[in-house]
């Protein structure tokens, strides 16, 4: 039986960790708003340019621009796999939510596959276990801008046009709600013209009668668009999914640590009544033993 020191300094460190993680889940809670403004702001024009160039792709031929190649799968075949994590922990499953999406990508695509590792949880999780890395991003949360987001879809870009890899696969945590996140696996290149994004309606009406589908006059050039907006949609893409990692992170994480200061609470209040039940005892003790001193006299 635990002596009452040991309880009384077992609860006085269940309170100091309780202040910790309820100093953290404030500090999460006040960063999740900025977070979740950014997401918020730029989904539609990334929704937006998502549909517009999938609708324009898929009235040219895929040959006018090579980005929009699909590329027949080989013995040789590569894909780059982009996992965004964390660069912290304590947020519950979040970051091995991505991780085990990327695991199983990797097992279960018949290509051999490099890792861009965006995060310091993936990038320690998949160096340590030996896979092959193509790049990595650390620390880059702290301060999120569109140039880092640009810088990280040109390495893929690049990679692609260059012919190391025929396939580009993000894997990233998409922000639904405070309590929600969900583990999104998505193909950015090449860029299919059939792609259509969740948020955006969809319609299975049939076309009016007489109707004839709408081709589209390009000025200068339809290789002339596209050489400008492929690239840029690349950068917003990856842009996109680094905001809603960054929001998923801190929803995860507030809510982790009010789970964690609501069960340091429990604890305190089980170790308390134990504290109290160890120390009436030992006074109830100590009456029987005065009394049965006082009798034998």
């Amino acid at each position: 039986m635990p002596s009452l020191i040991d309880l009384r300094r077992r609860i006085r460190s269940v309170k100091n960790t309780g202040q910790i993680t309820k100093a953290m889940k404030m500090v999460a809670a006040s960063k999740l708003r900025r977070a979740q403004e950014r997401v918020t702001n730029a989904r539609p024009y990334a929704i937006q340019l998502k549909r517009v160039l999938s609708s324009a792709a898929s009235r040219v031929d895929a040959s006018i621009h090579p980005l929009l190649a699909v590329r027949e799968p080989t013995a040789s075949s590569k894909a780059l796999v982009i996992v965004v994590t964390g660069d912290k922990g304590l947020c519950g499953g979040f970051n091995m939510n991505v991780i085990k999406a990327a695991g199983s990508f990797v097992l279960e695509t018949k290509m051999s596959c490099d890792l861009g590792l965006v995060g310091r949880k993936g990038r320690d999780f998949f160096v340590r276990r030996g896979f092959s890395v193509a790049f990595e991003q650390v620390g880059i949360f702290q301060t999120l801008r569109f140039e880092d987001a640009k810088a990280i879809g040109q390495l893929a870009v690049d990679r692609f046009l260059s012919g190391e890899v025929d396939r580009v696969v993000l894997i990233y945590n998409e922000f639904k709600s405070v309590i929600s996140q969900r583990v999104v696996v998505d193909q950015l290149l090449p860029i299919s013209s059939a792609e259509v994004s969740e948020d955006e309606p969809r319609t299975t009406a049939a076309p009016a009668e007489g109707f004839q589908p709408v081709d589209y006059l390009y000025e200068p050039s339809a290789q002339a668009i596209f050489d400008q907006l492929l690239p840029r949609y690349i950068g917003v893409q990856v842009y996109r999914a680094l905001l809603e990692s960054n929001a998923a992170f801190y929803a995860a994480q507030m809510t982790a640590m009010d789970t964690a200061t609501k069960n340091s609470e429990e604890m305190i209040a089980s170790l308390t009544l134990y504290m109290n039940k160890v120390r009436q005892a030992a006074i109830t003790r100590e009456i029987i033993e005065v009394v049965s001193g006082a009798e034998a006299l």
